[in-house]
């Protein structure tokens, strides 16, 4: 009998996890927050600073770990992601993926956003 299936793809229900991770990965090294306290333009004083040149950047960031998040959770009810697959399969691959991104952002925010604040 011949299969005329095709496989399921190995990243399937990970391109916008593994896409946007080097997306933001990408912008962090061009927008090159400030990483330590010792850096910040408020050390040693009172007041809120921003980790970004931009100050606009506090709000554009976490919208952008924001938006990365739910282009993955809306990648993992597309029937293109659950072809030929299990259930278990299905949401051993939703979950990991949206944990993985769920923690990874949240490190990020919190470590970029709240270093010189």
């Amino acid at each position: 009998m011949i299969d005329d299936r095709e496989r399921p793809s190995r990243l399937g229900g990970f391109w916008a996890l593994l896409v946007g991770g080097a997306g933001i990965a990408s912008s962090l090294a061009v927008l090159d927050p400030i990483m330590r306290f010792e850096d910040c333009p408020n050390y040693g004083a009172s007041g809120n600073a921003s980790a970004f040149d931009n100050p606009a950047w506090d709000l554009y960031f976490p919208l952008l770990m924001l938006g990365w998040v739910v282009l993955i959770a809306v990648e993992q009810v597309l029937p293109v992601t659950w072809r030929n697959r299990s259930g278990a399969d299905i949401a051993v691959r939703a979950t990991s993926a949206l944990t993985l991104s769920v923690s990874s952002s949240c490190c990020f925010v919190l470590k970029v956003t709240l270093v010189c604040h």
